[in-house]
């Protein structure tokens, strides 16, 4: 028989925003309930050195996460370790399913589900993730200084980032598997002007190459999409940058969503179409994704979701 609950505000994710707004949800008072997903912790638990974390000059990303998650349990935040597997906006009290078996209600919901980068699925790309291959370039670009950097992709995204990149290395390739990028024009005219750019057209990546001691990227293998034949392109860092996945599976089809897939929020606010449903962090953010963005905008979605519950009639006792 399954088990029914219900509360304030419930939290669904577990990164910087999720862990933001149940600190915040919790000192309202609001007894909330934070499910963290897949992933507890989201995308830093993936990531070695923080050095951009305001108060820490370096903190490895699953330190950062584990205190994120003791100070919401301190302030009163009841977490479970469940996956919320489907969602029900059209009525208040919202209801969400987990795969335990347990039945949430909830007057309020805080979506901090979160995205994530798009991969190539290579083995030795997955071998070699924090260990030179990355997909954030503001996040981990200072640790190529000197050096030469790899980046894929032929969007806005993949250009962006190997201009910044720029900053710090000797030398960026951009590999992009057709003979012309989708970027925007403006931003099309900086790379090909930039000195340090070289551009790889008509190529996928085949492997990532590294060393197993100390483990490290020394280059990819790259493949002609017309030709098949392979060259092998030196660098110590790799940059995937072919986009990003928010994780809408649970309010595709009960939220309004925009730019690829990512929750819409009224301006200034993290309310979402729905009345009494907040959206924080990477799941609504396309622009900046970053850790402290995401605990800023999870700060926000429990203010908002404390004035929208106090704003509520108090519920007339049932009469038996």
């Amino acid at each position: 028989m399954s088990d029914t609950r219900h509360t304030k505000v419930l939290i669904i994710g577990s990164g910087p925003a999720g862990y933001t707004a149940a600190i915040y949800a919790a000192r309202a008072m609001l007894d909330p309930v934070l499910v963290q997903g897949i992933e507890p912790g989201g995308q830093l638990t993936t990531t070695t050195d923080v050095e951009n974390w305001p108060g820490d000059i370096n903190v490895q990303g699953p330190e950062l996460m584990q205190r994120m998650e003791a100070h919401a349990r301190e302030t009163g935040t009841e977490i479970i370790s469940d996956i919320i597997t489907s969602l029900d906006l059209s009525k208040r009290p919202f209801t969400a399913m987990s795969d335990s078996g347990t039945t949430f209600t909830a007057d309020a919901v805080i979506l901090a589900t979160g995205a994530q980068a798009k991969w190539l699925g290579l083995p030795s790309e997955e071998k070699y993730k924090g260990f030179g291959v990355s997909a954030c370039a503001t996040c981990d670009g200072f640790f190529y200084r000197g050096k030469e950097i790899v980046v894929i992709g032929g969007g806005n995204t993949a250009v962006e980032e190997a201009l910044f990149l720029t900053n710090f290395a000797t030398k960026v390739t951009l590999i992009h598997r057709r003979d012309s990028l989708r970027a925007e024009k403006i931003l099309q005219d900086r790379l090909f002007k930039h000195p340090k750019i070289e551009v790889l057209w008509d190529h996928t990546v085949e492997e990532v190459l590294g060393t197993d001691t100390p483990p490290g990227v020394t280059g990819v293998r790259a493949k002609h999409v017309k030709t098949g034949k392979t060259t092998d392109v030196p660098c110590e860092g790799f940059f995937v940058a072919i986009g990003h996945a928010p994780a809408t599976e649970l309010v595709k089809d009960q939220l309004v969503l925009h730019n690829g897939g990512y929750v819409k929020v009224h301006p200034g606010t993290t309310e979402t179409s729905v009345p009494g449903v907040f959206a924080a962090g990477d799941l609504t953010d396309h622009v900046y994704r970053q850790a402290v963005t995401s605990a800023g905008m999870g700060c926000m979605a429990a203010l908002d979701a404390e004035r929208f519950l106090s704003a509520q009639p108090v519920a007339e006792p049932v009469s038996a």
